[in-house]
C-alpha cells in the first residue's frame, strides 16, 4: 500500500465507468491487477471499487449440492474445497457457500480494500461475488443429473491424466470420493457399460460407444477405420436412416488417401478427420453421403465412451463435434 508496492505498477488508462478484467484460470493476476488499479484510482481521487464475477461454487445452493460438488471435481488439481463462509455467517446469520482460497485470503483483501478506500466495502468473501445463477434453476432434477454426469467425466479425465503422467493420483481419488458422497459410480454414464461389453465381445478390439437419441451406437477399430471414424459413420447412418450394408465412402476417393497415408507412414487407418473429409468429397456426387453428412451437427452433446485413451486427431475432431467423450485409462498400443 505504497508507491513502492502497488504504486510501482503502471497505471492503466481507462475511459469507462465499468472495467472487466479477464485472465485464463486461477493465479493469473486478475485480483492483483484490480487491487493495483484501485490504488492508483484512489490516489487520483477516483472512488474505485472491486467485485468478482465467479459462477462456482454457487453461494446460495447447499454445500453438498451436485453443482457445487461438480465445481470441486473441476478444480481437483487446485485442491479447492467448498466450505461455509464463516465471515458471512457471523455478519448476517446466513449460510453461504464459498471455497477455501477466497475464505483464506478474505481478511487480507478486506484490510487492503479498507486502507485504499478508507471504509469497509465488504464483510465477507461472499459479499465480493456477483452471482445470481442459483436463482436461475427452474428444474433442479435436470441440473443435478447434468452435474453428476460432469463429475464422472472429470473422474475419467483425471484418471487418463494420471495414466499419461500429467498429474498425481490424488486428483482422481478426490473425485471418486465426491462420487461416493453422491452414491454414484462409473456406470452413471450409460455409454460406459456397452463400450466395455462390445470390447469383450470383439475379443479386445478397441471400441467407442455413443448414445444417439436413446439408441446405443458402437464403432470398433477395423483395418480401414479408427474406432472414432467407425462410430461417427455408424451414428450418422442411423440418424439419416441409411441401412448398415450401404457404404458411404467411395473406393475411388479412399484409394488415393490411403496411398498417401502409406507413403507418408502416418498409419494404415483413416482418422475421423480423414473420414469426414472423404465423406464431404463423396457428398458432391452421392446424395446418400450428403444426407448422412447433414446429420453431423446432431451429434452435439451426445455421450461417448472409448475403451482406450483417444489422442491426437481423433480426440480433437470429437471435441470439435462437441461430443462428450470419456475414455478408459488404457493406451491404444504398448509402443511409445
Amino acid at each position: 500500500m505504497s508507491e513502492e508496492g502497488y504504486g510501482a505498477n503502471p497505471y492503466i488508462e481507462t475511459s469507462k465507468p465499468l472495467i472487466l478484467v479477464n485472465a485464463p484460470g486461477p493465479g493469473s493476476g486478475k485480483l492483483a491487477t484490480c487491487l493495483s488499479q484501485i490504488y492508483h484510482e484512489n490516489k487520483r481521487g477516483v472512488n474505485a471499487g472491486y467485485a468478482k464475477f465467479e459462477t462456482f461454487p454457487v453461494w446460495n445452493l447447499p454445500l453438498k449440492h451436485p453443482v457445487n460438488l461438480a465445481y470441486e471435481a473441476a478444480t481437483a488439481d487446485l485442491k479447492d474445497v467448498n466450505m461455509i463462509d464463516p465471515f458471512h455467517l457471523e455478519k448476517y446469520g446466513e449460510t453461504a457457500v464459498n471455497y477455501n482460497r477466497d475464505v483464506e485470503t478474505f481478511p487480507i483483501l478486506k484490510k487492503i480494500l479498507s486502507r485504499v478506500s478508507q471504509n469497509d466495502i465488504y464483510n465477507s468473501a461472499t459479499d465480493m461475488g456477483v452471482n445470481m445463477v442459483g436463482f436461475c434453476i427452474t428444474d433442479n432434477e435436470v441440473v443435478e443429473e447434468a452435474s453428476k454426469k460432469e463429475i464422472v467425466r472429470r473422474y475419467y479425465n483425471e484418471k487418463n491424466n494420471y495414466k499419461m503422467g500429467l498429474c498425481d493420483e490424488d486428483n482422481y481419488k478426490k473425485i471418486k470420493l465426491l462420487m461416493n458422497e453422491l452414491n454414484i459410480d462409473e456406470s452413471y454414464l450409460d455409454v460406459i457399460k456397452p463400450a466395455l461389453e462390445k470390447k469383450e465381445k470383439e475379443k479386445g478390439i478397441p471400441v467407442i460407444a455413443m448414445k444417439v437419441n436413446r439408441k446405443m451406437i458402437t464403432g470398433k477399430q477395423t483395418d480401414l477405420l479408427t474406432p472414432a471414424g467407425s462410430v461417427v459413420l455408424n451414428a450418422i447412418k442411423y440418424l439419416s436412416k441409411i441401412p448398415d450394408d450401404i457404404y458411404l465412402l467411395s473406393p475411388s476417393i479412399l484409394e488415393p488417401i490411403l496411398k498417401l497415408k502409406k507413403d507418408m507412414v502416418t498409419g494404415d487407418r483413416l482418422t475421423l478427420s480423414e473420414v469426414l473429409t472423404a465423406l464431404s468429397i463423396c457428398s458432391v456426387t452421392n446424395p446418400v453421403a450428403a444426407k448422412a453428412l447433414s446429420c453431423l451437427t446432431k451429434l452435439k452433446s451426445t455421450e461417448a465412451h472409448a475403451t482406450y485413451i483417444v489422442t491426437g486427431s481423433d480426440r480433437k475432431t470429437l471435441k470439435e463435434l462437441k461430443i462428450n467423450l470419456t475414455c478408459e485409462s488404457e493406451f491404444l498400443e504398448e509402443q511409445l
